[in-house]
């Protein structure tokens, strides 16, 4: 007898796309500088294992963290970026070129 397969609650058994379940947060659309964003919430739970770097401070976002996931739409899923909600909120407040301190890590 082989094992049993666990699958997460409310998993869509055709494997279609799950908006709001798999990632723990919601999905929109949103317009910004002329092109729609898609944009999905990630919930603190569901961000574990790994870190990212945030596009709006150049600051890392740890796992664990809730945090906010956006890609233009014209564009594939390859073309995401993972942001701090303030910083995704911020976006048109802050200048395009974000200067580092001397010891940051270049990624």
């Amino acid at each position: 007898m082989s094992p049993r397969r666990n699958r997460p609650k409310g998993a869509d058994p055709s494997g279609g796309d799950d908006s709001s379940g798999r990632y723990g947060g919601f999905q929109s659309t949103e317009s910004w500088q002329g092109e729609e964003w898609n944009i999905r919430h990630v919930a603190g739970a569901s961000a574990q294992g790994k870190s990212y770097r945030c596009p709006g401070c150049d600051q890392l976002i740890p796992d664990g963290v809730p945090h906010v996931v956006a890609w233009p739409d014209h564009s594939g899923v390859d073309e995401r970026r993972h942001w701090h909600k303030a910083c995704w909120n911020a976006k048109d407040r802050r200048t395009s070129r974000v200067q580092r301190s001397r010891n940051a890590p270049r990624f």
